[in-house]
């Protein structure tokens, strides 16, 4: 694995990241069980003219074990006119002899699938593929142009316990200085730590102990409709305790994922 990447220093990768094709896969295959999560992140710059074209630049992906098992420089599909050095910690030749983006679809792919095609996944137990962890994920699959099954996904930007409001998401910079107790992006922004933060984030999510329910999301028919209008005068005498013991939750809960 990569030392820089590891001890999170702000040190400057090498053009071909020390690797045989400018990635590293540490575990290419997981065990045939439950879906396992990922983690990614990007890195973007900008190309096109005056920088209007925002493309990824580097990708990382790491397991539930914090290993990076996929990293990768991407070649940009116009010249970089903006490689965002400062934060990014990206030349523009790095961006130049990376992977193409294609191969990087394909590598990243079949890492998520784990072997399965795509229209399998798309149920609602998700058939092998992996669950893919991230924040604003949508802007990094879009960059990578990418699609992947929403029931597969994990937005740590758009998971309501962690979101500011119910329309505005938290950096991932707060979360993890809330959450996890130590800052992030302060310098180089280094995808692998985002990944990890990320990854850290999602697992305490997951892990907390809840109460089981039969039925735990308030859209399950099965729940009988429980604050129905023809309920109303019911509802009215009940205590705030019994209100919540047959409430339920409006978005699927991550600790779900542990079953």
């Amino acid at each position: 694995m990569i030392e820089f990447l590891l001890q999170g220093t702000t040190a400057e990768p090498s053009n071909n990241l020390g690797l045989r094709d400018r990635s590293t896969v540490v575990n290419n295959g997981f065990s045939r069980g439950p879906p396992q999560a990922v983690a990614l992140a990007c890195k973007m710059v900008d190309g096109g003219n005056y920088g209007s074209i925002y493309g990824c630049a580097r990708v990382c992906i790491v397991d539930e074990y914090e290993n990076m098992i996929f990293n990768a420089y991407v070649q940009h599909p116009n010249p970089v006119n903006n490689d965002r050095y400062e934060s990014s910690g990206i030349r523009t030749e790095c961006v130049r002899d990376g992977m193409t983006l294609k191969q990087v679809q394909r590598r990243i792919e079949e890492l998520l699938c784990n072997g399965e095609a795509m229209w399998k996944i798309r149920s609602p137990k998700g058939g092998k593929a992996r669950i893919l962890v991230g924040h604003d994920l949508h802007h990094h699959l879009q960059s990578l142009q990418i699609e992947y099954p929403p029931i597969m996904i994990r937005d740590t930007a758009k998971y309501p316990p962690l979101m500011k409001t119910s329309k505005f998401s938290n950096s991932l910079q707060y979360l993890t200085q809330t959450y996890l107790g130590y800052e992030i992006q302060t310098g180089i922004q280094d995808p692998y730590e985002d990944c990890v933060a990320m990854m850290r984030i999602y697992l305490r999510m997951r892990n907390q102990v809840h109460r089981r329910e039969d039925y735990p999301l308030a859209s399950d028919p099965r729940n009988g409709n429980n604050f129905a209008l023809s309920r109303q005068s019911e509802l009215e005498r009940m205590s705030p305790e019994a209100m919540l013991a047959i409430s339920r939750s409006d978005f699927y809960c991550w600790c779900l994922d542990r079953t």
